[in-house]
């Protein structure tokens, strides 16, 4: 199996992205597209997309959504349709210049959610959705997170953290992530209209021990989906599992996918 690594940048309305590929030399399979958290980056998924490659035998492919890592920065804060706004706007933009027909969506976190939404207006062409601790509502446990984070990152140490892989574009990050879900607009905000619309396969993964939302979100997403749904939850596991557990992860997600003949 040939592995190779393609780095390169599609434009999008406001900007441009930077994109990377895991390529196993399988073209004929729906790559695995995949979709970063409220604070994360292309390089922030340190080996996963690699060895999710190998796993599933297909190409994975990242990118850094405008405003993170190393696509263009934005100048104003998101909007409370922000979820829904990534994928009717910059996702079909690379979509099309990567001519991608068919395709999975993996996503962490809000990543999640926004695969979710990918998958409701992508019939057909979207074989599978696997979620990874996202969020389907805003639960008090959302708000008790974000809020203890905010503090968190108010120690120049931790900031710095962000900065390694935002760079002058780290607080607007920040604060894209935290003054959006902590706003009253916000509140009421959930995925049910969408969950409703879809009708490939979903996987939900999440941890137990998530402390931005509870197992009541994996369970809310395969509830209300209408195709085949499947959950994975590990009570002893956190945020992140493909960190956390990558080999369980890996395991469950390349076990999906070949079942659904989406790999």
């Amino acid at each position: 199996m040939s592995r190779e690594v393609i780095d390169s940048r599609v434009a999008v309305p406001g900007g441009s992205l930077f994109v990377r590929r895991w390529s196993v030399g399988h073209e004929e399979r729906p790559p695995i597209l995949l979709l970063h958290d409220s604070l994360g980056s292309v390089e922030q998924w340190r080996d996963f997309p690699a060895a999710l490659a190998a796993a599933a035998a297909s190409d994975v492919v990242a990118y850094d959504r405008l405003g993170f890592g190393r696509s263009t920065a934005r100048l104003g804060r998101p909007t409370v349709d922000f979820v829904r706004d990534e994928a009717v706007t910059s996702f079909p933009a690379l979509r099309s210049a990567l001519g991608l027909t068919r395709f999975c969506v993996f996503g962490h976190s809000v990543g999640g959610a926004m695969a979710l939404i990918i998958a409701a207006l992508s019939p057909g062409a979207c074989t599978a959705v696997v979620t990874e601790a996202a969020q389907a509502c805003v639960e008090p446990r959302t708000l008790a997170g974000i809020r203890a984070a905010r503090l968190q990152f108010r120690a120049p140490e931790q900031f710095r953290k962000l900065v390694k892989w935002h760079g002058e574009k780290a607080g607007w990050v920040l604060d894209a992530w935290t003054e959006v879900w902590l706003s009253a607009e916000f509140a009421a905000w959930n995925l049910d209209e969408y969950l409703r619309m879809i009708t490939c396969p979903v996987l939900a993964i999440h941890g137990g021990r998530d402390e931005f939302g509870s197992v009541e979100f994996p369970r809310r997403i395969t509830r209300q989906v209408r195709g085949p749904a499947e959950q994975a939850i590990w009570e002893d596991c956190g945020h992140v599992p493909h960190r956390e557990k990558q080999d369980e992860v890996l395991r469950v997600t390349a076990g999906f996918l070949t079942r659904w003949a989406c790999a």
